[in-house]
């Protein structure tokens, strides 16, 4: 190779081989509960979870097929994408490994994220970069460079936040990583580490925020040191582990680090999301779980879901859903989404990975295009409260959406508003236990559920799919 960006260096080599050009894209930054560029123009982060490994991306390894992989990002930039999520390294295969041996950075992964980043910058798309493929490397530990085994410093996984060693090793590739290509404006956020997990630190949460200031301050140090800014940073959770483990410290570190830009979760709700047997018990789980996330931040950062999808029929039940049915399914996701108010990626889940051959991106353009006056740097996203349809309450003060999505029973609409001051109950009021037919909607929906529930399922069901054809 005559390239001399590609002369790799051995851990502590890094800082003389790295090219600091700046792109021509203007870099990402946070405003209040969203997103604009250095330009102050709104940004949505619109999207998918890929893999340097998949078909669609493989082409870049050893520069196999780069013009169907230029073809590749400028469809998915025409269907309205903006943003990839990507991880550094793919473990599930064993020739796309970043470190082989640890410490030594592999030429060919090296080439391939130059070019990956250029071709981004090229048709303006981001990537949201996170550095480990933690849930394969834990399944494929054996072949894991970091293993003691093959040369690595780790005995195993189950030590990967705690391991003084490991964490210099892990800062040596976010170095290697900022040096090369923090530059660019083509990345739009660190997602520091992917579903961080009780299992890689002993079984315990108590350190989390202690390894996510001490990564996060690294790497923004060294960017700002390097281009006088810092790209934003978030830290995201396989989102069931707040349910599973709520004995844990899990939402501080996830929804309130000091040190992180935005909060992140992977929305995998058992028997609807991971599991959906129609479209619209998963959209209802969407919004009644992005409302609890929205309710667990408190100074107003974004929210994005990185990763969500049918994943326990596709990977335990070996179903890949059929393609009307995961249409329907994925647009009324989004859609509820945009009515909870947060951001969202899928995770693909089908073998082979089919983003390319789908029409479900033309749902992201719909959503990026359907509010142009929609000013969103002064939108305040609210909370779903208790019922599934009652309504969306906003987590600041004596603020409203103020935006009518007919027949999704959003806040803003005097139906609303009426039902929030009071409602009837019939049961009670005829019982006598309450003695009066003016309750508080709170206690309606003890008694309503399965109602409020079917007129929510309807009205969703019809607006989503109407948005989403429109």
């Amino acid at each position: 190779m005559n390239d001399t960006r590609l002369a790799i260096p051995r851990v502590g080599e890094v800082e003389d081989s790295a090219p600091r050009s700046a792109a021509g894209l203007p870099w990402i930054k946070v405003a209040g509960s969203y997103f604009v560029t250095e330009d102050g123009e709104s940004w949505t982060p619109i999207g998918q979870n890929d893999a340097v490994s998949w078909p669609e991306l493989n082409g870049l390894f050893r520069r196999a097929d780069m013009a169907g992989v230029e073809d590749h990002l400028r469809w998915l930039k025409e269907n309205g994408v903006t943003c990839l999520r990507l991880m550094l390294e793919y473990a599930q295969v064993r020739h796309r490994y970043f470190e082989k041996p640890q410490g030594r950075f592999v030429p060919a992964m090296v080439q391939l994220w130059d070019d990956l980043f250029r071709l981004c910058e090229k048709q303006g798309l981001r990537i949201l970069l996170t550095p480990f493929d933690t849930f394969w490397h834990w399944r494929h530990w054996r072949h894991h460079p970091y293993n003691r085994n093959n040369g690595g410093v780790l005995d195993h996984p189950s030590r990967f936040l705690v391991c003084t060693d490991t964490r210099r090793a892990i800062k040596a590739r976010l170095e290697f990583v900022v040096r090369r290509w923090s530059g660019s404006g083509a990345l739009f956020a660190w997602d520091l580490w992917n579903e961080i997990h009780p299992e890689q630190a002993q079984g315990s949460a108590d350190g989390f925020g202690a390894f996510i200031h001490d990564l996060s301050d690294f790497v923004r140090r060294l960017e700002t040191s390097l281009y006088g800014r810092y790209h934003p940073q978030t830290v995201s959770l396989f989102g069931p582990e707040l349910r599973w483990r709520p004995h844990m410290p899990l939402p501080e570190p996830i929804f309130r680090h000091t040190d992180l830009d935005f909060a992140s979760l992977h929305l995998y709700e058992e028997g609807t999301i991971d599991d959906p047997s129609d479209t619209v018990a998963p959209a209802l789980g969407m919004a009644r779980i992005v409302g609890k996330a929205l309710g667990e931040i408190r100074d107003g950062r974004p929210f994005l879901d990185s990763e969500h999808g049918p994943i326990h029929s596709f990977k335990d039940k070996k179903i890949t859903l059929p393609e009307p049915f995961d249409d329907e399914y994925f647009r009324h996701l989004q859609w509820a989404h945009l009515a909870a108010g947060g951001g969202r990626w899928r995770h693909a889940v089908a073998e082979p990975h089919p983003a390319r051959a789908h029409p479900r991106h033309a749902a992201g353009a719909a959503f990026a295009g359907r509010f142009p006056a929609f000013d969103r740097l002064g939108f305040v996203p609210a909370c779903p409260s208790r019922r599934p349809d009652a309504g969306f309450r906003s987590r600041r003060r004596g603020c409203r959406l103020r935006r009518r999505f007919p027949g999704s029973g959003l806040a803003g609409s005097p139906r609303h508003d009426r039902a929030k001051r009071y409602a009837s109950c019939r049961r009670c009021a005829g019982s006598g236990r309450l003695g009066a037919a003016r309750v508080g909607s709170r206690h309606l929906s003890r008694h309503r559920l399965g109602y409020q529930r079917r007129q929510a399922n309807s009205g969703m069901a019809s607006e989503f799919g109407r948005l989403a054809e429109a």
